[in-house]
């Protein structure tokens, strides 16, 4: 049970080496911003982010354990509703009480704050024992442009996300292309261009309900021949007709295939933090469209429950590979284990 305390040391031991690395800074203006620095920052951007949702789990487990003296069944009880509620998915909750019942019988637990801290050490186990193996970071190819195709349903932060992802990349020194294949919903071409300008990227478009695999051939051509390094094609999120959606995804890959065999190198499926075990059957309905390699959690500073990502790491097998913190053009982070762990269960001291 000892996740709080490395969590609590890990960040401590970091803050304490950027302290040490700024008093050496005084006599030395051009030493580099170190990863400690990064580390931290980025932290702090979790902290931030994932306010509600510490206060909605930890609060509600704290305010538990109050209530209890010593765990019963009505303690496990309890915690079951408070996981589902959290959006970890009826399943997934089941399965962890029964792990922390059977270990806090053979290990004579009884206490409630020893229960919770075994329980949430039970809940990342899974993630944590492959999630830190996971690079969130777009993989790109070895030659010519990286294809990076992005779906979800309309509403989720999928325009907003892309703009966000090239703003990333583009600061990186990549040259951008943005494909706006999302030809059938009204207003979606307009927005994806208006970003286009902000961050001054490339975009190419076509007209109002024309065929989003021709729009993606003529896009993947043009990356080629002018050597851009990343290409972002947006899609239709339309899930009425999920054959519909199959079909038109299968068409754009084979397109795509026609022009650089290997694309698309990456697809991201944005999913709205907010909308709990919906996503997650959205989720499901995409990968069944189109092999998804990973996924992007949208607007994490706006819900109060943190369980989405063990929800869709659990029944999905797909690793988040970016989320959301907040709305500014930097506040798309790599998903990172330990700083969201820390920002979902520790967050700030004054909430500890």
């Amino acid at each position: 049970m000892g996740l709080f305390n490395y969590l609590r040391n890990k960040f401590a031991g970091d803050e304490q080496k950027v302290d040490d690395k700024k008093d050496h800074k005084k006599n030395n203006d051009k030493l580099n911003t170190s990863e400690e620095e990064n580390i931290l920052a980025n932290k702090e951007s979790y902290v931030k982010g994932l306010q509600k949702a510490n206060n909605g789990f930890m609060s509600r487990l704290k305010s538990l354990s109050s209530m209890f003296h010593k765990v019963n069944e009505e303690y496990f009880s309890e915690l079951e509703e408070i996981l589902i509620e959290a959006d970890v998915g009826v399943q997934l909750a089941l399965d962890i009480i029964e792990q922390a019942r059977r270990k806090a019988k053979v290990e004579n637990i009884t206490d409630p704050e020893k229960i919770n801290e075994l329980l949430v050490e039970i809940m990342f186990q899974g993630y944590e024992s492959v999630g830190n193996n996971i690079e969130a970071d777009i993989r790109f190819a070895k030659e010519g442009p990286t294809v990076l195709l992005v779906v979800g349903v309309n509403g989720v932060g999928k325009t907003t996300t892309i703009a966000k992802l090239a703003n990333r990349y583009k600061k990186q020194g990549k040259k951008i292309l943005l494909v706006a294949g999302d030809t059938f919903r009204a207003g979606a071409v307009e927005q994806l261009k208006v970003w286009a300008d902000r961050i001054k990227v490339d975009i190419l478009t076509g007209k109002q309900d024309s065929d989003p695999s021709s729009l993606c051939y003529d896009g993947l051509y043009k990356a080629k021949t002018e050597q851009y390094d990343l290409v972002i094609v947006d899609t239709a999120g339309r899930l009425q007709n999920k054959t519909n959606l199959m079909d038109e995804l299968a068409k754009m890959k084979r397109v795509m295939s026609k022009v650089i065999p290997t694309a698309p190198h990456e697809t991201f499926l944005i999913v709205d933090a907010n909308t709990g075990q919906n996503g997650v059957n959205q989720a499901k309905i995409f990968k069944q469209a189109t092999p998804l390699t990973g996924i992007v959690i949208t607007k994490m500073d706006g819900t109060s429950k943190g369980g989405i990502i063990l929800a869709i790491r659990d029944q999905l097998g797909i690793p988040v590979r970016f989320i959301g913190l907040g709305e500014a053009m930097d506040d798309l982070k790599e998903f990172d284990l330990d700083s969201y762990l820390y920002g979902l269960l520790i967050g700030e001291e004054k909430n500890v």
